[in-house]
């Protein structure tokens, strides 16, 4: 508990930093959808772009003209986003005891080195979920302006409730590399690498129908926002490959880091 209390301490400054951040880009996000609100000639740009590429980001599947379907669009860029701040999170949260010295204060306490990973990994939960609860308030308060109906609520809520588990999945990956790597000032890097490929593969799953099978490959693909929309439910076949993916990370995680040596 001490450890848990002193990393959820720890964390506040960083979850200001990300929180200031997500504010910033909802707060801009919202104010060019002014732009497009009643007006579809705008709409008249996206035409020049091939069709693959308007699949891949959907720009088919949602009208920009409509609160409802500018979240859409934007919902892939608050997913992305969080996930950065997640995976971030993830690799730091181990790594650093190597690289500010003081692993050997934490090998000293009375506790086994599995529970230091999950008090530790429990504090950064607890960040993903204040940043997705910023990130939630803030979408709904710009959007307020807009007069939304309540399916457009249904769809944020259905949508925080994917990038949590998003969230979980690249929490889980960071934490597995800050407890595998033995170059430790790399984690983060490649943490965010990691993630960045599946994301570029979710992309690429989408404007190459040959490449679709890749989806399987990038949790980015797990919830599509125009299924979300649709179906207004969470596909469970992804949800369980999600929970698969987050238990082989961190079983991963305690394997790795319980066997290798520190840097002291």
């Amino acid at each position: 508990m001490n450890i848990f209390l002193r990393e959820v301490k720890g964390n506040v400054r960083s979850l200001l930093i990300w929180g200031v951040i997500v504010l910033l880009f909802v707060t801009v996000g919202f104010a060019k959808f002014s732009a497009y609100e009643g007006n579809p000639e705008l709409l008249a740009i996206l035409d020049e772009f091939p069709p693959a590429m308007m699949e891949a980001f959907n720009f088919k599947a949602f009208n920009l003209t409509t609160i409802t379907g500018f979240y859409g669009v934007m919902f892939s860029y608050f997913a992305l986003t969080l996930s950065i701040a997640a995976a971030m999170w993830g690799s730091d949260i181990i790594s650093k005891e190597e690289r500010d010295k003081t692993v050997e204060f934490s090998l000293t306490l009375p506790v086994r080195r599995e529970k230091m990973v999950t008090a530790k990994t429990l504090a950064v939960m607890v960040n993903c979920i204040g940043l997705l609860l910023i990130t939630w308030v803030a979408i709904v308060y710009n959007a307020a302006t807009y007069s939304p109906d309540a399916a457009f609520y249904e769809f944020v809520a259905l949508g925080m409730v994917a990038i949590f588990i998003m969230q979980m999945i690249f929490l889980a990956v960071g934490v597995l590399i800050g407890c595998a790597l033995k170059e430790y000032r790399r984690a983060g890097s490649l943490a965010v690498s990691v993630l960045l490929g599946t994301y570029f593969i979710s992309i690429i799953s989408s404007m190459v129908e040959s490449l679709s099978f890749l989806k399987y490959f990038s949790p980015f693909t797990y919830f599509n926002p125009a299924t979300l929309l649709r179906d207004s439910q969470i596909d469970l076949g992804y949800v369980g490959l999600s929970a698969a993916i987050i238990a082989v990370a961190m079983i991963g995680a305690y394997v790795t880091y319980s066997k290798r040596d520190l840097y002291i």
